[in-house]
């Protein structure tokens, strides 16, 4: 228990080898992952990403580098970093333009990806992103980013019982942390450097949102303890092609404590492109 899959390896023209998924056949669906300690593509997307894969879609799902099993090097975790070594896959992979699905910093890559290169992305599904306000305002308004820098700064999250303290932080019902992620997650966040969140710069974009230009859906939990769900109402006010859905008793992680809704509510969002 607590093994990933085996995906597939890419080592980028800077050296940088990352680790990702790919199923399925169609046009391609790129799940980017948060930041929390232990996080992978398989971890937070693993009810998520066969679904699309079965309708029709090529999934792909990286591990971004410092988390899963692609490398973490001593450097700083700046949003441009992650935002370059997606470039780098998409790029490798021969993807000249897809959808980017992002929770959390996952969010905020995909936000930054499709600002530095609409012409990459076709549509932005994105739960509770990062990156809609000063980081000095997560601090000291979420519970769960202070617990969580704690946590792994104190080393506290090695074994099963510290990490499971901090997922139940990420959702509304904790019973559904399995433990199987317990484990995937204690396995990675063994092997992860301090200054993958010690070093961690995530700029405030809500400035930037009106440039946007692919239709985008948004997912938030009205319990989220990590990303305010007043970002739902940032993006609502100065996105153009948006729609959002708010979820009561519902944390951080909607495409888990509401993977049915998540999975039917895209599906139904991509097939308006093909249309």
């Amino acid at each position: 228990m607590g093994a990933l899959p085996q995906g597939r390896f890419v080592t980028l023209p800077d050296g940088l080898r990352l680790h990702y998924l790919d199923t399925g056949a169609g046009e391609p669906v790129v799940f980017i992952h948060g930041s929390g300690p232990g996080a992978s593509g398989q971890s937070n997307f693993k009810q998520n990403y066969p679904v699309f894969a079965d309708a029709g879609y090529r999934a792909i799902v990286p591990d971004l580098p410092g988390y899963g099993a692609s490398d973490k090097p001593e450097t700083t975790y700046s949003l441009d970093f992650f935002v370059d070594a997606l470039r780098g896959l998409l790029d490798a992979l021969d993807i000249g333009r897809c959808v980017l699905v992002g929770n959390s910093l996952g969010g905020a890559i995909a936000l930054k990806l499709a600002l530095d290169a609409p012409q990459r992305v076709s549509r932005l599904v994105l739960m509770a992103p990062g990156g809609l306000m000063d980081k000095e305002q997560y601090y000291l308004q979420m519970e769960g980013i202070q617990k969580m820098a704690a946590a792994f700064a104190g080393g506290e999250l090695n074994d099963a019982e510290g990490m499971r303290r901090l997922l139940a932080l990420q959702l509304f019902d904790a019973s559904l942390i399995s433990d199987e992620t317990v484990a995937e997650r204690v396995a990675v966040v063994r092997q992860q450097p301090r200054c993958v969140l010690g070093t961690m710069q995530v700029p405030n974009l809500a400035s930037r949102l009106g440039e946007l230009s692919c239709p985008i859906l948004g997912f938030w939990g009205m319990d989220d303890r990590f990303c305010p769900s007043s970002g739902a109402q940032t993006m609502m006010e100065r996105c153009r092609d948006i729609r959002f859905v708010l979820l009561s008793e519902c944390g951080h992680w909607v495409m888990v404590e509401h993977r049915v809704l998540f999975n039917r509510t895209c599906l139904d969002f991509l097939a308006e492109g093909r249309a």
